[in-house]
């Protein structure tokens, strides 16, 4: 599966500064008299410093109101940066992908190799961000950020190169895939830095999600359109100038900050599963993680079995497009209207609710409605996944600094793995029972594991584990820098 509040009030840790007078500045003979020396910036009395890049919030009397909700999160021009080059790359891997598929079709002839493009997509998730995950926290994220992006632009650069045979080809969709992993858990992890831990954070990472939901919407079709200008090569080359582009943007549009945690002396595969055991180990964080991995591997059953369930109800083909669009609309429209309209409490309140009922509306299969009942039980599916936006908060809250890197990697990593095991089981279900007895067995399924999740989250919710749970979870934390 895949909000609105002052934006520094609380997504800030620096202290407030005291209503004091700023002292006198000596005379230094040779320096600057001292009307010369600017003073330094005093925060009125009870508002927080706001994060690089956005002015301060002051009170009403003093200044215009600072700007809230997602407007607050693209004041920050860190943001914008960051929010640039992700589009820029998320366009750039859908044209790829669709490029690639049709290149490999067309050097092979065969349907398995050009399928098999796409899955190798997903599968290298896993092994990329279990075994490098250490990236995220051992080195500065701008760099880890440029470094993968740069090596992205050089394999496809490569996939460029007429003699490249098809196993090479798909040897670099793999290492791509394995890149990935690494990159967006550094980037969810670098967002902490840029925005804050609260409000802003969420909000950001809300954008992005939307990004990406709508990039499957415009980026195939622009694929499309260019393969009908385009050759499958002169396609991939517009990737490998969005890799350039983005790496630019974050090499030059977001400041350098240091390692989250230094080399701890010990190999970076050790170092990587080692904080894979510390993160998982940790009762909290990991029922949040599988909150995150275990709905969107019930909800992409539709969406893997959309072209037979069209042909099974009769409809022609054109209508595929809208059973595999109206999840990602239903997703984009709740997530704009939760983002926007409800306040950080309320998002919080409607986690473990909406997560609970989400994916009841493919139940509605049972009956093999037909494409309107179809396309609305969708939509109702993918809106809901609003429930991330508050555990996004949840989940940086529960997560110590020092691991929050590889604790981002491998949510990123888990949760593309199971999305994938998801259509695979749904393909192999299908083979055996009718394709809406699958959706609607997938529904069912799914919430009974989800409410079984959502129990265990109350379980561990701040306050309610044991106080043994709370010294050994806090041991952990200690232990693991």
């Amino acid at each position: 599966m895949p909000n609105d509040r002052s934006a520094p009030a609380d997504t800030s840790r620096t202290p407030t500064a005291p209503d004091a007078v700023a002292p006198a500045v000596p005379v230094v003979p040779g320096a600057p008299a001292p009307d010369a020396v600017a003073p330094a910036r005093v925060h009125p009395p009870g508002v927080a410093a706001a994060p690089e890049g956005v002015a301060p919030a002051v009170p009403d009397a003093l200044a215009p109101a600072a700007p809230r909700g997602y407007r607050a999160v693209f004041a920050v021009a860190e943001f914008r940066a960051v929010f640039a080059a992700h589009l820029f790359s998320l366009l750039g891997v859908v044209v790829s992908e669709l490029a690639l598929t049709v290149l490999v079709y067309d050097l092979t002839g065969s349907p398995l190799l050009s399928a098999l493009t796409f899955a190798l997509g997903l599968l290298p998730y896993l092994i990329g961000g279990t075994l490098f995950a250490g990236v995220a926290d051992r080195y500065p994220a701008r760099r880890v950020l440029v470094v993968c992006d740069l090596l992205c632009a050089a394999c496809v650069a490569v996939m460029l190169v007429p003699a490249t045979p098809v196993a090479g080809l798909l040897a670099l969709r793999c290492l791509v895939a394995a890149i990935a992993p690494v990159f967006t858990g550094t980037r969810m992890a670098a967002l902490t830095d840029i925005l804050g831990e609260g409000d802003l954070y969420v909000l950001g990472r809300s954008l992005l999600r939307i990004v990406s939901q709508s990039a499957m919407l415009i980026g195939f079709g622009a694929g499309g359109v260019l393969l009908t200008v385009l050759s499958p090569r002169g396609a991939i080359t517009v990737t490998a100038v969005t890799f350039l582009a983005s790496a630019a943007l974050l090499r030059f549009g977001t400041r350098a900050r240091p390692a989250r945690s230094g080399d701890g002396g010990g190999t970076l595969l050790k170092e990587s599963l080692a904080g894979a055991r510390l993160i998982l180990g940790d009762r909290r964080v990991r029922a949040l993680m599988l909150l995150f991995w275990v709905p969107p591997m019930f909800v992409v059953a539709p969406e893997a079995l959309a072209a037979p369930y069209a042909d099974a109800i009769g409809v022609p083909s054109a209508a595929l497009g809208l059973l595999l669009c109206s999840m990602a609309v239903g997703h984009i429209g709740a997530e704009l209207f939760v983002g926007s309209a409800l306040s950080p409490r309320n998002r919080s309140r409607i986690v473990l609710p909406v997560a609970a009922v989400g994916l009841l509306p493919l139940v509605v299969y049972a009956v093999r409605p037909g494409l309107p009942l179809a396309v609305a039980a969708l939509a109702l599916a993918g809106a809901g996944a609003a429930y991330v936006i508050g555990l996004d908060q949840w989940f940086v809250d529960a997560v110590p600094e020092e691991l929050r890197g590889r604790a981002m990697t491998l949510l990123t990593a888990g949760l593309m793995t199971v999305q994938g095991l998801g259509m695979a089981l749904a393909g192999l279900a299908a083979e055996f029972f009718p394709v809406h007895q699958v959706v609607a067995g997938s529904g069912i399924l799914g919430t009974v594991c989800t409410l079984l999740l959502v129990a265990e989250v109350r379980a561990t919710a701040p306050g309610r584990m044991s106080d043994t749970e709370g010294r050994d979870r806090a041991d952990r934390h200690v232990t693991s820098g």
